[in-house]
């Protein structure tokens, strides 16, 4: 199997903290209208009293790395992604977030041998409560695959 010695390593937590002007532009990016992540009015009449991050916001957050671990800087296949909050992301908070290599496996495809490797990303608040998850799935094809082994 494709990277197996790192499965359940992690990497070293790194801080992020939800900027206002990050956000501002990432909901720009997607082009979502939402006042939530631009008004600071209308996000402070909001049940959440500030203004709020877009729900795929954390893909922009530093994990860190796990060491050891290098992935090809090209070729690699996004085979899906997860997210589940515990409560929404607001502007001004500051995260711990890292990153785990929860499960690799191969199967072979029509094209041939894939690599899939299962990520898990967390951010905690500064208390240590739990704000997000994230799972995602990379596919390592063959042709990259055979450039690594």
């Amino acid at each position: 199997m494709l990277y197996e010695g790192f499965v359940g390593r992690s990497s070293e937590s790194v801080w992020n903290i939800v900027e206002r002007d990050a956000v501002r532009l990432f909901a720009e990016a997607i082009a979502d209208p939402s006042p939530l992540y631009r008004d600071e009015e209308a996000a402070g009449r909001s049940r959440y009293g500030r203004l709020l991050a877009p729900p795929t916001f954390p893909r922009t957050f530093d994990y860190g790395r796990v060491e050891g671990l290098q992935l090809p800087p090209a070729g690699l296949i996004h085979g899906e992604f997860r997210i589940s909050y515990r409560r929404p992301l607001l502007v001004g908070d500051e995260l711990l977030c890292h990153l785990t290599l929860k499960d690799s496996y191969d199967k072979r495809g029509r094209r041939g041998l894939l690599g899939f490797l299962l990520f898990e990303r967390t951010g905690e608040d500064q208390e240590g409560n739990l704000v997000f998850t994230t799972n995602d799935t990379v596919v390592v094809t063959e042709a990259v695959r055979a450039g690594i082994e």
